[in-house]
């Protein structure tokens, strides 16, 4: 199976061009900027048209209006996320989203703890501690969600959130992607976009 892994759109996604073929594209969340209804439904419809045979979004800091919904209406490849599963050609994906009212309230480290062992592709918005999670000096990573990496031990982890963190990279056996396409001023990078790999998971 081959994943293309994209994050942080802002609502800039209809300026994607080239994308890579794959069999799976993930979006992992932030592909709204001010979290407007007109803009997640922007972003549904963009995302279910996309010629790949499966789609996965979470949500992120930003898509706030997701909170608490209930999608329908979305084609049958196209799966949203939300502290839930799917099983695409026997490979197990879970995703996490990150809300602000999660974080704000504390229940968003439960939520990181809650990962099933059988999953082989998880999806959160934001990194774990150490990796990929580097800007401005400091470190933005979750500890909660680094221990449940490391328990859960996912073959690959998608993620976003920190813009200036963007690559990939391997560490003990877990491959992490940051794929953030924006800078710190939310205009799309587009070396980034070129630099897009598929990702293969066996």
């Amino acid at each position: 199976m081959t994943i293309l892994h994209i994050s942080d759109t802002h609502g800039l996604h209809r300026q994607l061009a080239g994308l890579p073929e794959a069999d799976v594209i993930v979006h992992s969340g932030d592909f709204t900027q001010a979290g407007t209804k007109h803009e997640a439904l922007d972003f549904m419809n963009w995302f279910c048209d996309l010629p790949y045979r499966h789609k996965i979004f979470i949500a992120g800091n930003h898509d706030d209006c997701l909170y608490g919904a209930e999608l329908s209406g979305l084609d049958n490849n196209c799966h949203y996320l939300c502290r839930s599963g799917v099983c695409i050609d026997g490979v197990n994906f879970y995703g996490i989203p990150l809300f602000v009212r999660d974080v704000l309230y504390g229940t968003d480290k439960h939520q990181d703890r809650s990962v099933p062992r059988d999953t082989e592709v998880l999806i959160t918005h934001r990194p774990p501690l150490d990796v990929l999670d580097f800007d401005g000096g400091r470190r933005y990573g979750c500890p909660e969600l680094l221990k449940e990496i490391e328990a859960a031990r996912p073959k690959l982890h998608l993620f976003g959130h920190i813009h200036a963190a963007f690559g990939i990279e391997k560490r003990n056996g877990i491959l992490f992607s940051n794929a953030a396409l924006v800078d710190g001023y939310y205009r799309l990078m587009e070396d980034r976009v070129a630099s897009l790999k598929v990702i293969e998971v066996r």
